[in-house]
């Protein structure tokens, strides 16, 4: 795949440059990898708290724990695949596809691999994907997550206020959708 980040969630400016992506389903043999991702998207977290390092990765390995079994059973169509970049493992993206709606129920990179395009590609092929089935595209973010502007300007849209979480939908051009 060919990937620019003039998009980029992290405001910096990247150059284009050809990266070859690909999606691979997840293995019960990747579970230390998944949560070494987990991991990497609480580590601000972890800055703003006084905790012993076994006592934060006891905390994080029981809510990955949580989340990863959550996750398992919680959707009706899910995908579950590792993000590969040149065949290197850098991020998971989780999808649900129901029939008027793509979910994003998870997409982390871990940090080396963030703002090089690669969430903005992730996307971009979603968003075509819910396009040509006439579907909206779904998903929840933190209030604080300084993605949320890149997601606006992908044309996502706040629809509900879950506390800390936005829940947010893009809908497909024809539908009066944003592009």
């Amino acid at each position: 795949m060919s990937l620019s980040c003039t998009d980029s969630s992290c405001g910096s400016s990247c150059e284009e440059r050809p990266l070859r992506l690909a999606l691979r389903p997840i293995e019960a043999g990747d579970r230390e990898l998944l949560f070494r991702i987990y991991a990497s998207t609480r580590e601000a977290e972890r800055q703003l708290l006084d905790w012993a390092p076994a006592q934060w990765e006891a905390f994080l390995r029981q809510q990955f724990g949580f989340q990863h079994d959550q996750y398992m059973v919680a959707y009706q169509n899910p995908s579950f695949d590792l993000v590969l970049l040149e065949d290197e493992p850098v991020g998971r993206l989780y999808v649900d596809r129901r029939d008027d709606e793509i979910r994003v129920i998870d997409i982390a990179l871990l940090e080396e691999f963030r703002c090089r395009g690669i969430g903005g590609r992730l996307l971009r092929t979603l968003i075509a994907e819910a396009e040509t089935g006439g579907r909206f595209l779904g998903l929840h973010v933190e209030k604080n997550n300084p993605v949320l502007n890149f997601y606006r300007r992908l044309g996502f849209q706040e629809v509900v206020d879950r506390g800390v979480y936005l829940y947010m939908t893009r809908l497909p051009q024809h539908q009066g959708g944003a592009s």
